[in-house]
């Protein structure tokens, strides 16, 4: 019995969109890295991109459990000497909840050129209208 490899070219990708309101973020970072990686698919190769396209809308209204609000923080530098700012997640959810979603993603995805692929096929919205419906993404329900 031989083993299936997926090749890049042959990939069929679809086009989802998920609605983030009211779910906490780790869950839904978490959901939406297996399909960007294509975990979900029968056709799973770990050296493939065979994941598919995710639109996340209403960011703005994930929560995070507990204390995170307060105790968690984001920190950035911005590249000059003694230049790390550091801010707490409340703050980043009321200017950035999209950056937020983001990098929860992005943290979840393997560090290397494979998952900077991945990455490049999240799009993520604060509000309920995103600029993707040309591509006809079909809603999925993360449970």
């Amino acid at each position: 019995m031989k083993t299936y490899m997926a090749h890049a070219e042959t990939v069929e990708r679809k086009w989802y969109v998920v609605d983030a309101e009211g779910m906490p973020l780790g869950r839904l970072a978490s959901r939406v890295a297996a399909i960007l990686r294509g975990k979900n698919k029968p056709t799973f190769t770990p050296n493939v991109d065979t994941g598919d396209y995710v639109i996340v809308v209403n960011c703005d209204k994930v929560i995070l459990t507990g204390k995170k609000l307060e105790d968690k923080l984001y920190r950035y530098h911005t590249g000059h000497i003694g230049g790390l700012k550091t801010i707490t997640y409340k703050k980043l959810m009321e200017n950035k909840a999209d950056l937020a979603v983001y990098e929860a993603v992005k943290g979840m995805l393997p560090k290397n050129s494979l998952g900077r692929t991945m990455l490049k096929k999240l799009k993520v919205y604060k509000g309920p209208e995103h600029n993707n419906a040309a591509q006809k993404p079909e809603p999925l329900k993360l449970i």
